[in-house]
């Protein structure tokens, strides 16, 4: 038991970007199948760079502070930044058609997917895992909902 403590421990960096690869790749597979316009590479890439920079941010912060001399690094600083980031990115995907507007929950899921990146990198995997959770199993009840009254107004 000892021996798969230290291992995780001196590994944990490597278990997370993988964790965080994966549920953007899934998160993004859903996007794919419904043929939007970011898919599969762009939640990967989202979500595992919030990831490693919510990684670098939090040790670098150990590392490079000086507790006795007054220098001490907030460990979520670089990670507060890609809020502004991901806003940029969501609204790039927003279109207006005419009186429509396209590409919100494409914006919404990339913010998303860049807080399940920030908390795998952080260390809080159940939240993570609970948030992708729930909110596959409420996206798809809403689509259901969504898709039935397309049905009847036609």
């Amino acid at each position: 038991m000892e021996t798969i403590t230290s291992f995780f421990i001196e590994y944990e960096m490597y278990f997370k970007i993988t964790l965080s690869a994966l549920l953007g790749f899934m998160i993004g597979m859903d996007r794919t199948s419904k043929h939007k316009p970011a898919g599969m590479k762009t939640y990967t890439y989202v979500s595992t760079a919030c990831t490693l920079i919510t990684i670098i941010s939090i040790n670098s912060a150990s590392s490079f502070s000086e507790p006795f001399s007054g220098k001490v690094m907030d460990p979520m600083r670089l990670a507060a930044q890609i809020v502004s980031g991901l806003g940029f990115l969501g609204a790039g995907v927003i279109l207006k058609d005419g009186l429509r507007v396209k590409g919100l929950t494409s914006a919404a899921m990339i913010l998303f997917v860049g807080g399940v990146g920030i908390g795998v990198g952080a260390g809080f995997y159940m939240a993570v895992l609970y948030s992708v959770f729930i909110t596959f199993i409420f996206t798809k009840t809403a689509g259901y909902f969504e898709n039935r009254e397309l049905v009847r107004n036609k």
